[in-house]
């Protein structure tokens, strides 16, 4: 995402970058983004991990603003954590190389959530209320655009999500008891000149 162009998101900087880069904090946030607000003692019989840890991780997660505190939903010293309204973006490519390393580690497990999430809708799919799957899409399109345009779709899909992002923010719990996953990818296969690729088969 770029700046000035009004997105919620914010772009992780190389201290947040670092500290979300583990693999019981990345867990963590999977379980409050899929489940919703939780307790340290609750994320830790999810985990099969003490309520020390999960604690500890909470408070990292909250440090760099992934996450926070939900005081209407607590009692007494009971806390619950939810994630912080508006989302993230890991930013451009890195150079130090620490920072790289985190930004390749996060990456590589957003694919992973990516496969385990397409895999529970296929698997599910066929038990799927009916207005679901009528609401639901699974598509793939291939354009060919130069860097401007292809920013200029970023941006204007990004709008898009936002907008319903701050519906969904103003829920205490998803419509209907569905959780709306939405995947949007912009990746460039091949520069503008590149020639087509050879089949070899």
């Amino acid at each position: 995402m770029t700046d000035g162009k009004g997105f919620s998101a914010r772009t992780l900087d190389a201290k947040a970058l670092k500290s979300f880069a583990h693999p019981l904090r990345l867990r963590i946030y999977e379980l409050l983004d899929e489940h919703g607000p939780a307790t340290a003692t609750g994320l830790a019989g999810l985990l099969g991990q003490n309520t020390g840890a999960t604690s500890y991780h909470l408070r990292e997660l909250a440090r760099h603003g992934m996450i926070e505190i939900a005081p209407e939903l607590g009692r007494g010293k009971e806390k619950y954590w939810r994630i912080t309204p508006g989302g993230f973006s890991f930013g451009p490519a890195r150079d130090h190389p620490e920072e790289a390393d985190a930004l390749e580690f996060l990456l590589d497990d957003m694919v992973r959530q990516r496969g385990a999430e397409l895999t529970r809708w296929r698997e599910g799919s066929a038990q799927a209320p009916e207005e679901w799957m009528q609401a639901s899409v699974f598509a793939r399109r291939s354009l060919r655009l130069t860097p401007e345009e292809t920013a200029d779709l970023r941006d204007r899909v990004l709008e898009v999500l936002d907008r319903f992002r701050r519906l969904s923010d103003g829920r205490d719990a998803p419509a209907g008891g569905a959780h709306v996953v939405v995947h949007f990818d912009v990746l460039p296969l091949g520069a503008t000149g590149d020639p087509p690729a050879q089949d070899r088969s």
